[in-house]
């Protein structure tokens, strides 16, 4: 295939006579073709669906990016020179409007913006939506709540300039995405244990479990997506999505389970940084027991008084706390135990102004410790270590947190944008690079039940992972890594070198790729479930037109190895939801495990649990016969 780049050339422009910027294509002459995808950005994840929408889908792809030369730069250009590809790579410096009308923007079916700077990808969103009102935009931005707005703008600006769309054809207008949040809930279910990975579809949960020969489901079973072998730490083995009649029944399986409608865990919000921040932190061992012994001493004392005085138990508790506090109140008239009695309790009040210096010191030593960053505690045991707070691991932290799972962070650059959530959740944090010795020590590797390599770098994440399996060789690994050759070989390597500890390796982009491609193909992707090292997707298809479908039973419909229906909304096309993820959906569409003879007729839509090649060929546009 094709790479160009396009070159800036100064214009006059006659009204202004100012120079003009237009861009010029300096490469092989010819337009853009008509309804093809075109992709801005040079990183992993631009990588990533560039062969997501050329190999699965078969679409036509432009990939804009500043170089090939640097980033991902000669993965894209490796990508636009096979000939079994339509991927055509351009080098321009921003996508300016100039930029976007020469790749074709104006004329395409789907925009992506991949760069990590949200507001570069805004910007150029807007542009491209006025260069072309009825194009598929597909954004990638990190500020969820700032997405949200956007996508809502650019929709209202969509539904102007089409009144006539569906409301689920506005739904697929824009689409707002972020890569770590949607690769954030497998990452954490992999590192932890007893925690299966859970989307939300129809306002339910499907949750991914391994169910056991002897033991059945704890929801309702909707599919087996895998058969494992068993032992200490099974891995999935043969194709996904089996055929349920050839799967053994004592065969430990991988299976999706639909539960009831669950709310997420009321919390309480304290200030921040006070949520982690116990009486026990607050004040050392020794300074808690010398306060419980003084008050002891104090008790006594007044019981002391109480029987040699004969007043009554109050009367003698005030006399006890003036003699602490050393208030003249001399008992002049009183007999030899009493005076020698109140001798001691002022030397004993005498220990209690040093004692409250210190309390305060102390205190508000451990409140300035908290306000900058919270240090591991001594005896903690059973966390999470988690290496990297950029984004990826800002949204892994997130959810760890609101699963209230024990984290205990690490990152070399102090300014890193998951120290602030860092030091408002209270959670611990050693600042230093992870493949330093003494670092992941003080993180309490050895102690800790999983590490999460997750910063940027493949090598930093590769060292830190073998320096944490050094400490500890039973440790649950879940590792970052973009080439996946190179992951597979390292995953096999500490599989082989350390058999009874769990080990997974996790792309971002290869669990955000399918969300983005869907999105811009026009349909629903609901959720990425990591199975081994493969991917299962969730997904929401349009039963019209589709020849694997229409017109068929759900039996016929099924196709082992590829997909599996598990739903068939019941809702009038012009009712339905248009988002089948959102969590809080009061009524349900769906029907779930529909009996084999029903009939799939046009109009309907069904949600299928498909792997990556296998929904690529169900949503194929050229397909024409199965």
């Amino acid at each position: 295939m094709s790479t160009h780049s396009l070159q800036q050339s100064a214009e006059t422009e006659p009204a202004t006579g100012r120079p003009a910027t237009v861009p010029t294509q300096a490469g092989p002459a010819g337009d853009a073709p008509t309804g093809h995808m075109v992709v801005f950005g040079d990183d992993a994840l631009a990588h990533r669906l560039a062969v997501e929408l050329a190999t699965l889908y078969g679409q036509r792809v432009t990939v804009v990016l500043p170089s090939l030369r640097r980033g991902h730069g000669p993965h894209i250009a490796a990508l636009a020179a096979d000939e079994g590809v339509s991927v055509t790579a351009v080098e321009a410096e921003q996508p300016d409007e100039a930029t976007l009308r020469a790749v074709g923007v104006g004329e395409a079916a789907a925009l992506a913006l991949t760069s990590d700077d949200d507001q570069a990808n805004i910007q150029a969103g807007l542009r491209a939506r006025r260069i072309n009102p009825g194009l598929r935009l597909v954004l990638r931005v990190y500020n969820r709540r700032l997405g949200g707005r956007i996508e809502q703008l650019l929709d209202r600006a969509a539904a102007t300039h089409h009144p006539g769309l569906s409301p689920a054809a506005l739904q697929a207008s824009t689409t707002v995405l972020s890569a770590s949040a949607t690769a954030a809930p497998a990452l954490v279910a992999a590192a932890v244990a007893g925690r299966g990975h859970v989307v939300h579809v129809d306002g339910r949960l499907l949750r991914l479990s391994v169910v056991s020969p002897a033991a059945p489901a704890r929801g309702q079973e909707v599919a087996t997506l895998a058969v494992t072998p068993g032992g200490a730490h099974p891995e999935p083995e043969g194709a996904l999505l089996p055929d349920p009649e050839s799967v053994a029944q004592e065969s430990e399986r991988v299976v999706l389970e639909l539960l009831g409608r669950t709310q997420p865990p009321a919390r309480t919000r304290r200030l921040p940084g006070l949520s982690a921040l116990p009486f026990s932190t607050l004040f050392s061992p020794r300074l808690r027991w010398a306060l419980t012994g003084l008050a002891a001493l104090v008790i006594v004392f007044a019981a002391l008084t109480w029987a040699l005085t004969g007043q009554s138990p109050t009367r003698a508790a005030w006399l006890t706390t003036l003699d602490v506090l050393g208030i003249a109140d001399p008992a002049d008239e009183a007999g030899p135990g009493r005076k020698v009695l109140q001798i001691l309790t002022s030397v004993s009040g005498m220990l209690l102004m040093p004692l409250l210096i210190a309390l305060a010191l102390e205190a508000l030593g451990a409140f300035r410790t908290v306000s900058a960053l919270r240090r591991p505690p001594r005896g903690l045991s059973g966390h999470i270590v988690l290496v990297g707070l950029g984004r990826v691991g800002s949204r892994v932290l997130e959810r760890l947190w609101e699963l209230e799972v024990p984290v205990v962070c690490v990152e070399a650059e102090p300014t890193a944008l998951g120290i602030a959530r860092a030091r408002s959740y209270g959670v611990p944090v050693v600042l230093g690079d992870a493949t330093q010795e003494g670092v992941l020590e003080a993180a309490k590797v050895h102690r800790a039940s999983a590490l999460m390599t997750l910063t940027s770098d493949d090598g930093t994440n590769l060292e830190a992972a073998l320096y944490g399996r050094e400490c500890n060789p039973e440790l649950r690994v879940v590792l970052r890594l973009f080439d996946d050759d190179f992951a597979g070989d390292i995953y096999q390597a500490l599989r082989d070198s350390y058999p009874r500890a769990a080990t997974r390796s996790r792309s971002v982009s290869f669990l955000a790729a399918p969300s983005f491609a869907s999105a811009m193909m026009g349909r629903q992707v609901i959720g990425a479930l990591a199975v081994g090292r493969q991917v299962v997707l969730v997904a929401a298809v349009q039963v019209s037109g589709n020849p694997y479908l229409s017109g068929r039973t759900v039996a016929e419909a099924q196709r082992p190895g590829h997909w599996r229906v598990l739903a068939v909304d019941l809702v009038d096309p012009p009712e339905r939801t248009p988002d089948l993820a959102n969590p809080y959906l009061a009524t349900p569409e769906l029907l779930w495990t529909p009996v084999e003879t029903r009939m799939l007729v046009d109009g309907d839509l069904v949600v299928v649990a498909a792997t990556r090649e296998g929904l690529g060929l169900l949503l194929r546009p050229d397909t024409t016969t199965p």
